[in-house]
């Protein structure tokens, strides 16, 4: 049995209580900027699909529940992007007990051209049989009530630099595809040589990524139920329950 396939199992034991009493069974999928969770989380979505009862799923980054750009700029928090303090964490709280209840919640969602949460765009989410939240920091949304409301929570690690050579792979054309866009973020990084953005990505890692991975993500680690070792090619190496 592949990793993948022994993660599955394991996942639909965990959740087959919930699913029996029709309560939305949440999984959370953490780790580091740049180490491959909503790609984990899409694909973990379709083999729990592929479960012999069929269960609904719904995959939704947590990146909507960043503040905006304007509050984090009010507060002094423009730097902090991304560390705990820049996340609406009462809110996204809310929002999951309210699923859990069976409530019908518009989830935001975050635009990556922008570089802010675009509530325009919101993820309505009713009564999925699975929910799976991925996002940075997700082990803080327990503390703050007695209820705990991600079940499972899934940490992905790699070591720091194969993580930085995801981000800068990640980065760099991002910033090359936002040079022509002026509705990007990216556009104000047009000029750029490619020896620029690779240092400006070498920056960001260094200065703003890395220090959140060491001082903040990695709390995620500690309390994760399943820790999943993921190799260079993003394949998985180890799982940890």
């Amino acid at each position: 049995m592949s990793a993948e396939s022994r993660l599955s199992e394991e996942l639909r034991t965990r959740s087959a209580a919930a699913r029996s009493r029709s309560v939305p069974y949440v999984i959370g999928v953490a780790g580091s900027v740049a180490v491959g969770k909503s790609t984990f989380a899409a694909q973990l979505g379709k083999l729990i699909q592929a479960w012999p009862e069929r269960p609904s799923v719904v995959n939704i980054a947590t990146d909507g529940y960043l503040h905006s750009n304007a509050i984090l700029a009010e507060r002094g928090l423009s730097m902090r992007k991304g560390f705990p303090e820049s996340f609406d964490v009462p809110a996204l709280r809310a929002a999951l007990e309210a699923i859990k209840e069976g409530e019908r919640v518009p989830m935001p969602r975050y635009s990556h051209v922008t570089y802010d949460v675009d509530p325009a765009n919101a993820m309505i989410v009713e009564r999925p049989s699975v929910l799976i939240l991925d996002g940075l920091h997700l082990a803080q949304i327990e503390t703050g009530g007695p209820k705990r409301l991600i079940d499972s929570l899934i940490y992905l690690d790699a070591p720091e630099p194969v993580i930085e050579t995801w981000f800068t792979n990640r980065l760099v054309p991002l910033m090359i595809a936002g040079r022509d866009d002026t509705s990007s973020f990216y556009y104000a990084f047009r000029e750029m040589s490619d020896a620029d953005r690779r240092a400006f990505a070498a920056r960001v890692w260094r200065e703003i990524n890395l220090p959140n991975l060491r001082d903040h993500i990695v709390k995620d680690r500690a309390a994760a139920d399943i820790v999943i070792g993921k190799s260079p090619d993003h394949s998985i190496a180890s799982i940890k329950p």
